[in-house]
């Protein structure tokens, strides 16, 4: 047998790891020196009909003819498994590998709460309408908060946009808002800043908000406007801080274009904490674990998030499947918008093609390409059965094509208020519906489709400053293969919350008729979609509105059989009883005693009603 192999067992950390590393590869790299020795002697024992020698180990447990070239097949092949996990083990610990996604998630996370806690409107502070992230040095996102899905293809959009037009180095942080530079619409503000240790770059952190004005034709900043121009201030790529300190010059200028210039300075202060809580917890990680190891696992938490969502696109079925929806409307002419997608999927990648759906429009409803990504990845990921974190490695099992000029990829200077919120809904109900067709059992019926978005401005008699409001507000989920949809809920690429009818009642001059769900508004079926709500709102003073609204004309469908669930409606009864039906989209001016009703729609249904439903 010769001398045994021996290694110390005292061992601990990265010495011990290595030193059994060794001994692995010393081991079998004598044994299948070994076993090649053996089968060299087999062959020449063939050849001249004398036994070779036995050997011990492998070679003895197997008599059958011709033993030792299997046996020496089986050696190597054992030999490469033992290497393999052993390297396998040193590369990445599956326990550090979870303590590193909840770490970073964390970050992005309280990140979030201190913008939340430190914000001055309620669109921020109530509402929650905004997104923290954590981005590699190479700008890959490396986790985002469970903040905005509308968001998760978009920022790292914006952050490879704002390291391209400007040197980022310690304390500078850049400001952007242009929706064809990674942005969404012109209200999402973005703050991009680098973390650095003795100058040397190891990531990125960014913090993006929906502003409740920034500028433009109408207060809230969500007009229907003919072009991107009418909608706001167009901020490019900017540096906003420079060494730790703040240029008032680009301050000065944001603040000077805004309705609410304080309540925007409290939340634009609010999102540069933001980010100092994400630098600050960034470097307590490297300084723990050290450089080397966190940036390793950063590596192995993007092929993590890669292997589970090829994984889930596996179990669809190979094939190629189409859909189309509809919007109302784009708020300028009554012409129903397309929307038109094909769905490959191959082994373990999926193509999202959109090639089919209408050219961009007259009206805000156009999405830029950042929207699109945002909500294919959305829909992919909720295809994966178990917790991962949403990163960049989601997105490579994905090709997404959307030809420039489309209404899913629109050119400058097309206006784009709306199709962050209208159309993002709307290509997610198409890309459920496509996908409805391979995997029937998975799927959801359609849910509510809209935002509702509303917005106020006014001179607060109370005050006598200016205020400008916006708010979305929730309707009915889709029925569920197994379970009945939520009512009063926001659905799909909003995950914000509903304002409270006190905080509303606290910053608006408005009082709150009612506030309730929308009994049978959800579509009847095996399982029945949640119902929308009503929500009521009087005026007690004079002022403008804009609604930016859908599913008004197209309900939202059912699937296998479930009923569509109600479409919505907008109502504005005049304080001399005169009531209007207004279209999906909408700008009014509204007088004291007005009162404006939003029925949002119900989700559908899912599977056919029995006599037991």
């Amino acid at each position: 047998m010769g001398k045994q192999l021996t290694f110390p067992l005292k061992m601990s950390g990265r010495s011990a790891a290595g030193s059994r590393l060794q001994f692995v590869r010393q081991y079998f790299a004598i044994e299948v020196i070994g076993l090649q020795a053996h089968r060299r002697e087999a062959r020449e024992a063939q050849r001249t009909g004398y036994a070779p020698r036995q050997r011990a180990h492998f070679a003895t447990s197997t008599p059958a003819a011709h033993p030792y070239a299997r046996v020496s097949a089986a050696g190597v092949e054992i030999f490469n498994f033992f290497l393999h996990t052993a390297e396998a083990s040193m590369r990445t610990n599956p326990v550090q590998l979870e303590i590193f996604k909840s770490l970073f998630h964390a970050i992005a996370e309280e990140m979030g709460a201190t913008l939340k806690r430190t914000a001055f409107s309620p669109n921020i502070k109530e509402r929650r309408d905004y997104s923290c992230a954590i981005f590699d040095a190479q700008a890959d996102m490396v986790a985002q908060g469970d903040h905005m899905p509308v968001h998760l293809g978009s920022m790292p959009l914006s952050v490879k946009a704002a390291i391209e037009s400007r040197d980022l180095g310690p304390g500078d942080m850049v400001i952007l808002n242009d929706p064809y530079k990674g942005g969404t619409h012109l209200p999402d503000v973005t703050l991009v800043s680098g973390v650095f240790s003795k100058h040397r770059l190891l990531f990125y952190v960014a913090s993006r908000a929906h502003q409740s004005d920034i500028g433009g034709m109408s207060p809230g900043s969500m007009p229907l406007a003919e072009e991107i121009y009418q909608e706001g201030l167009r901020i490019p790529p900017v540096k906003v801080m420079t060494n730790g300190k703040i240029n008032r010059d680009v301050w000065d200028m944001v603040l000077a274009n805004v309705r609410t210039p304080e309540e925007r300075e409290g939340d634009l202060a609010a999102m540069i904490g933001a980010n100092s809580t994400g630098e600050r917890r960034l470097l307590e990680i490297v300084a723990k674990y050290g450089s080397t190891d966190v940036h390793r696992y950063v590596k192995e938490i993007l092929n993590y998030s890669e292997r589970m969502t090829r994984h889930a696109i596996a179990t669809i079925p190979n094939g190629t499947y189409e859909a189309e929806d509809f919007l109302d409307n784009d708020g300028i002419s009554d012409t129903p918008i397309g929307i038109r997608v094909q769905i490959q999927i191959r082994g373990d990648k999926a193509r999202i093609d959109f090639s089919k759906s209408d050219p961009q429009t007259e009206g805000s409803v156009n999405a830029v390409y950042a929207i699109t990504a945002s909500a294919v990845f959305y829909v992919f990921r909720t295809l994966v059965r178990v917790s991962i974190p949403s990163n960049a490695g989601g997105m490579r099992p994905l090709e997404i094509i959307a030809p420039e000029g489309t209404v899913v990829n629109a050119r400058p200077p097309a206006a784009v208020c709306g199709g962050n919120v209208e159309t993002s809904q709307r290509i997610v109900d198409v890309l459920y519906k496509c996908l409805a067709d391979a995997i029937p059992d998975r799927i959801p019926a359609a849910s509510q489709g809209t935002m509702n978005n509303f917005t106020l401005g006014a001179i607060d008699p109370r005050t006598g400053r200016a205020i400008a409001y916006y708010e979305t507000v929730s309707g009915g989920m889709g029925a569920r293969p197994t379970a009945d949809g939520l009512s009063g809920v926001h659905t799909h690429m909003t995950n914000s919350l509903n304002t409270p009818v006190e905080a509303l009642e606290h910053v608006c001059p408005v009082r709150v008729m009612r506030y309730s769900l929308r009994r049978g508004s959800g579509g009847r079926g095996q399982w029945r979609g949640g119902d929308g709500v009503i929500r009521e709102v009087q005026f007690l003073t004079k002022g403008q509105i804009t609604l930016l609204s859908d599913r008004r004309k197209f309900a939202p469908y059912g699937l296998n059989g479930g009923e569509p669930g109600a479409a919505g409606s907008n109502i504005l009864i005049r304080s001399n009883g005169y009531e209007e039906q207004l279209p999906s989209k909408f700008m009014a001016w509204v007088q004291p005693g007005d009162i404006l009703t939003i029925h949002t729609p119900g989700g559908g249904g899912w599977g056919k009603m029995t006599i037991e439903h």
